[in-house]
């Protein structure tokens, strides 16, 4: 995952702050005259670029900034007709906003490294100054200084609607000019971001810390399914877990079991003392626990109390005290889709739903119990089935990635030749590897890029004293693709400006393309000529659960927005009724309700779909993951055989355009899931087909 707590800053912060905004200093009487005075002194040829620049400086000027007169001296005095002075001005910017943000960034990866990394205990001050942010000042300093004035008054702000209608027309200038107005379309007061710096900080220290001893756990029959010492982080490391053991004879037993201990995460019927305590034996079923080995069960030791929830408030509460200052995107929601995402919510919801309610899925649900032999389970929305895994056990797999890397600077040698085997140039492979740190994480592992060119990105991966595990490779090899976009769209891009790519969901594409080859690159060989049907099977079921969990977040974003006042235990409620709803719409169709489960009054719903920590830390970014599967689809049949890394390159070097132009331009066309349908569609009928064959065979024999 590419998202970091300063990514999250970054997005949010241009609108953030505490109070309604001051009113308007500056009249129209002001605004009309300074228009007319500077028309008559640069011609009718300038007076739309005018226009539009003295109202964009007005609507932005406070009474701190000066009088009337004030005003119309500081447009009188930077107002820029020449075209060949702006550009050098565009240029001034661009390398000074550059370096500023990036030196910022570097100052903020430092104050972050302790909660990151897995650098030893997080000390007092280490919290203290996770919740410093320097860079909460930019945009305050930036209109005091009037340098924010100046780019208003002679560049456009443009919206999504403006960019959608014809920024298919625009050069590369016009772009970096358009990107460089995102960071003035707002003025940020200091101690708003720094407020939303916290939220977001203590969120994602909340997650990282939020470990289940699964060797703790006790089953029903009184014994310990999970081998001494495991320790996973929710949800990622349980539902790694549990998808690791399809295939084995007891997976059942385990797989419910994970699945009884998201639901008490969710529901916060946990027990408060079981959370990380390697102390502790829990038994998920009853949710009895024994503090000691041999003690007796206590069965109303107290839960944890809503601190999911109130968690996750904290962040609301503090993201939508930017409404105000954001007249165009007045909710964290459209500012998440409209200026973050850069597609519409409607039509984002519309894509999910056309995944969600596909029949496609329903025939897919069908194959995968048949091939289980068994009905549809709720945690089987992990069904791993479609990663080909050569044949080889998870227990084959770790031992080999734990042989290969058994610490971080051994995966940081073996860069090169990963890159290599991918199909980057040996030079390119030695160019892009040593702009990348690979670095021990605390959490699950996250990517984290540079801002500024000269800098590295940092490959954050969870390596344990005995080694790499080939879920923590796989992670790595994804977070692998992030940092090589991050290094393409940044140091290989034209305009600093338009680094990084349209939204979160095309870096999410890139990276699948590393890590569906994660088997490759250990030399377990390459795709098959079945390989593009089962990547098929295997996107659609990865962007239908998915998928549906973003539905649920995106629900629940909505409720907020309309229950502002709400508690945690409003807000958890709430929750899990929209994951049931979502659950009752599109999944329930497929899996219906396993034969184990016994209806519970008032609970005879699924509401798995809660479990996600992104939920809790990472504010709607979840249907960047389904977006992304969609785009990984489209883009893959460009990315195969030698030419993958060139393509990848090509792709990652766009930049920050519209997201159906970034698409046109990989691929010749939008974003659009019936690529994905129509290969899962003809995979579908390959399989009935050759199950069909199967029995033949077996009547005649």
């Amino acid at each position: 995952m590419r998202l970091s707590v300063l990514s999250l800053v970054l997005l949010f912060a241009p609108c953030l702050l505490a109070a309604a905004p001051p009113a308007r200093s500056i009249g129209d009487d002001s605004v009309e005259a300074t228009i007319a005075s500077l028309t008559a002194k640069f011609g009718e040829a300038q007076a739309a670029r005018i226009r539009v620049g003295v109202r964009q400086v007005a609507d932005r000027w406070w009474p701190t900034d000066g009088d009337a007169e004030a005003f119309a001296a500081f447009c009188a005095d930077n107002f820029v007709a020449d075209e060949g002075v702006l550009a050098g001005e565009l240029a001034r910017l661009e390398r000074v906003l550059e370096h500023v943000s990036g030196h910022l960034h570097v100052v903020r990866r430092e104050l972050l490294t302790p909660q990151d990394l897995d650098t030893g205990p997080v000390g007092r001050v280490d919290s203290l100054m996770a919740a410093f942010d320097l860079g909460s000042h930019l945009s305050d300093d930036l209109f005091a200084a009037k340098v924010a004035h100046f780019a208003l008054l002679n560049f456009p702000v443009h919206s999504l609607a403006d960019r959608l209608a014809a920024g298919s027309t625009w050069d590369r200038v016009a772009w970096a000019r358009s990107r460089l107005m995102d960071s003035f379309a707002e003025r940020v007061p200091a101690e708003v971001a720094q407020e939303a710096t916290r939220a977001l900080t203590a969120a994602d220290r909340y997650i990282a810390e939020y470990n289940i001893r699964m060797d703790r756990l006790i089953a029903p029959d009184g014994s310990r399914p999970f081998p001494a010492g495991l320790r996973l982080v929710t949800h990622w490391g349980l539902r790694d877990e549990l998808a690791s053991h399809y295939g084995e004879k007891d997976a059942l037993v385990k797989q419910r079991m994970i699945q009884k201990v998201m639901e008490r995460i969710v529901r916060q019927e946990i027990p408060r003392v079981v959370i990380d305590n390697p102390t502790a034996d829990w038994a998920p079923e009853s949710n009895s626990v024994a503090l000691a080995p041999g003690a007796k069960a206590l069965a109303d030791l107290e839960r944890e109390p809503d601190t999911r929830y109130a968690v996750w408030l904290a962040n609301f509460r503090a993201l939508r005290r930017a409404d105000p200052y954001c007249p165009a995107a007045p909710s964290v929601i459209a500012r998440s889709f409209e200026s973050g995402r850069q597609i519409p919510e409607k039509e984002v919801e519309a894509l999910l739903t056309t995944v969600l309610a596909a029949p496609e899925v329903r025939q897919l649900g069908a194959l995968i119990a048949r091939r289980l032999g068994r009905p549809l389970e709720p945690f089987d929305i992990w069904y791993p089935g479609f990663k080909a895994r050569s044949g080889r056990s998870e227990e084959e797999l770790d031992r080999l990635v734990r042989s290969r890397y058994p610490t971080v600077a051994a995966f940081q040698a073996d860069l090169p030749r990963i890159l290599r085997d991918l199909g980057f140039a040996p030079e390119r492979a030695a160019w892009l590897a040593a702009r990348i740190v690979v670095d021990p994480s605390r959490g699950v592992g996250h990517a984290m890029g540079a801002a500024m060119r000269g800098d590295e990105a940092h490959l954050r991966t969870r390596i344990p004293p005995e080694g790499m595990n080939y879920k923590g490779y796989n992670i790595a090899i994804h977070e692998l693709g992030h940092n090589v976009e991050q290094v393409f769209s940044l140091d290989g891009i034209d305009h600093w400006l338009l680094s990084g790519v349209p939204n979160n969901a095309f870096t999410e594409a890139l990276a699948y393309s590393f890590q569906n080859r994660d088997l490759e690159l250990l030399g377990l060989g390459g795709p098959d000529r079945d390989a593009r049907a089962t990547a098929a099977l295997g996107a659609l079921w990865a962007t239908y659960e998915i998928g549906g969990v973003a539905l649920v977040d995106m629900k629940v974003w909505r409720w907020l927005y309309a229950h502002p006042e709400a508690t945690p235990a409003e807000l958890k409620q709430a929750v899990l009724a929209a994951a049931r709803e979502v659950w009752n719409a599109y999944f329930a169709p497929v899996f219906g309700r396993p034969g184990y489960m016994a209806p519970v009054p008032g609970r005879d719903e699924c509401d798995l779909l809660a479990v996600y920590s992104h939920m809790v830390s990472y504010p709607l970014y979840l249907s960047d993951y389904a977006i992304g599967h969609i785009i990984d689809f489209q883009i893959s049949a460009k990315l195969t055989g030698p030419a993958f890394g060139a393509q990848f390159e090509r792709m990652a070097r766009q930049g920050r355009v519209t997201p159906d132009g970034w698409m046109k331009g990989a691929v010749g066309t939008p974003i659009s899931a019936e690529a994905l349908l129509a290969a899962a569609r003809t995979a579908l009928a390959d399989e009935q087909a050759r199950e069909a064959r199967r029995e033949v065979r077996i009547d005649v024999q």
